[in-house]
């Protein structure tokens, strides 16, 4: 069964895209069946992944509303190596529609219900902001992936997420945590960059990934040409990164898998 994550940051330009995309890659070039959802109407994942948003038949609106199931939009993308579901402007009319709709928190959990067992990972992208389509990401998801730069503003944007994710936990997922915490466009000749990425460790701990993504011109470059970084440059160090990003979400789960079962195994004696 999938293990979904949210990518998600209220503070915009923290790399929240070019994380889900790259990590969607480099998750499925290490033998991983995953599935990208784009749930911000820029519809900048879409792009990212070498579908065009402006041809999607059904995306992730239709979704959402209920006018498409989550198979009628799977677009399998060989080429890239992981299927989406796109996004594009008309997702923001999903807002005001999901208002008038029943169990309008669940909408996207109950769309991706019959499609778990057909991957081991699935990510969701959001936009820059919170409302009811990142509400819908978070109550479909057992854990949220939070990029961030290591500058002092985005210390006061985690504390807010974090508060986010408490009250969803608490009202609509209890099995929502923090899957884990990267650090994005990392330049280690900044002396605030060291001291808020050593603020972080000592606060989170070991929720703080170990692989650092670094300021990379490739991973810049990547999204004009519709290809993650793997795809464009898969020597650059942003696109290694990533894999070894991918490495570590990875072990943490088969990790965590195998005590699920040893619970379930002395649960049963």
């Amino acid at each position: 069964m999938a293990k979904i994550l949210t990518i998600t940051n209220q503070k915009g330009g923290v790399g929240k895209t070019t994380t889900c995309v790259n990590l969607s890659a480099s998750l499925a070039a290490t033998k991983n069946r995953v599935l990208m959802v784009d749930l911000d109407p820029q519809g900048n994942a879409t792009m990212g992944s070498g579908v065009n948003k402006y041809d999607l038949e059904n995306s992730a609106y239709e979704v959402l509303t209920g006018k498409a199931s989550a198979t009628d939009a799977i677009i399998k993308n060989a080429e890239i190596g992981y299927d989406v579901i796109g996004s594009n402007g008309e997702l923001t009319a999903a807002e005001v529609e999901l208002l008038e709709l029943p169990r309008r928190e669940f909408r996207l959990k109950m769309a991706l219900m019959p499609v778990l067992d057909d991957y081991d990972y699935i990510l969701i992208d959001n936009p820059p902001s919170l409302n009811l389509l990142t509400v819908n990401a978070l109550a479909a998801s057992s854990g949220v992936i939070i990029p961030m730069q290591c500058e002092y503003y985005a210390l006061e944007g985690i504390s807010s997420l974090i508060g986010t994710i408490e009250k969803i936990n608490s009202r609509l997922n209890p099995s929502l945590k923090i899957e884990g915490i990267l650090r994005t466009m990392y330049d280690p000749r900044m002396t605030l960059t060291k001291d808020v990425s050593n603020h972080l460790i000592e606060y989170f701990g070991d929720k703080v990934y170990r692989t650092i993504i670094p300021r990379n011109i490739r991973l810049a470059e990547a999204p004009s040409h519709g290809l993650p970084a793997l795809m464009y440059d898969k020597n650059s160090r942003g696109a290694l990164a990533y894999l070894a990003l991918a490495g570590e979400l990875s072990r943490k789960t088969e990790q965590e898998r195998k005590q699920q079962v040893l619970d379930e195994s002395a649960a049963t004696k």
